[in-house]
């Protein structure tokens, strides 16, 4: 089957790139599944009901998310009901699941996982589970159900502990892609087991900026080494990210486009 990632949609600006580009990529590509990252779709951070319903109507089935996942308050009270995943590696407890099993019709079913890494993150987050041990709960969980696809989105910071996932998983799982950098990478493969695999989709918004945010204000912090309040870049150029999956021909294939 064929399944479109779109990397992580940024703020307004991201969402109004989707807006401008997915439609024509879907009428091109046919995907049998649009997947997306959504942590940081709404304000730069979290996400609200009404952006993922506003992200549903252009064509995004399922989304994942990452360390802002609950950054909003009030995403404890929704995520439940919402089209979305968190991280399944959490603390027992935390709201949300960490995979589904989600129904692409004629397609089949296919698994999508959220995991997330433990390396170079904030100290907060070394009270995560094992993403690795993890994975392998989820899919003895999981094993007597037949699926078209399994998807890892692993956002994790390290380049070394995404392609070492990989390698755990290869011949597991359909891909593992590569989330949080919010930097392209064209390191795109099949693993020896034909897992496919990317180290990062990249991000979905303004390139004109230092990874999302105002330009002038990430200077300052590396200038003056004084700590600097985050504000979205709004203007200049915007890129949308995505990468294509075909899991019968084993191949992926960016899909990119600068606006």
């Amino acid at each position: 089957m064929k399944i479109l990632f779109v990397g992580e949609i940024i703020a307004g600006s991201g969402r109004r790139t989707v807006a401008r580009v997915l439609p024509d990529i879907i009428k091109e590509h046919t995907p049998d599944l649009v997947l997306a990252n959504a942590e940081n779709m709404s304000g730069g951070r979290g996400i609200t009901e009404d952006n993922v319903a506003e992200m549903q109507q252009l064509g995004i089935d399922y989304f994942t998310g990452g360390d802002h996942i609950f950054w909003r308050a009030g995403t404890d009270e929704i995520i439940d009901r919402l089209p979305i995943i968190r991280p399944a590696n959490y603390p027992e407890g935390t709201p949300g699941k960490g995979f589904a099993e989600i129904d692409a019709g004629k397609s089949g079913k296919v698994l999508l996982i959220n995991l997330m890494g433990r390396t170079s993150f904030s100290s907060v987050f070394s009270y995560l589970d094992d993403p690795f041990r993890k994975a392998d709960q989820i899919l003895e969980q999981t094993e007597d159900t037949k699926y078209s696809a399994i998807v890892v989105d692993f956002h994790a910071e390290s380049t070394s502990e995404k392609m070492a996932l990989a390698f755990y998983l290869d011949g597991r799982v359909d891909a593992v892609l590569g989330t949080h950098t919010h930097v392209p990478t064209c390191d795109g493969m099949v693993m020896p087991k034909g897992t496919i695999y990317i180290s990062d989709v990249g991000m979905t918004g303004i390139i004109d900026s230092v990874l999302g945010v105002n330009k002038e204000i990430i200077i300052q912090l590396f200038l003056t080494a004084r700590n600097q309040r985050f504000e979205w870049e709004n203007t200049g150029r915007k890129a949308f990210r995505s990468v294509l999956l075909n899991t019968e021909t084993k191949s992926i294939e960016r899909v990119d486009k600068l606006i």
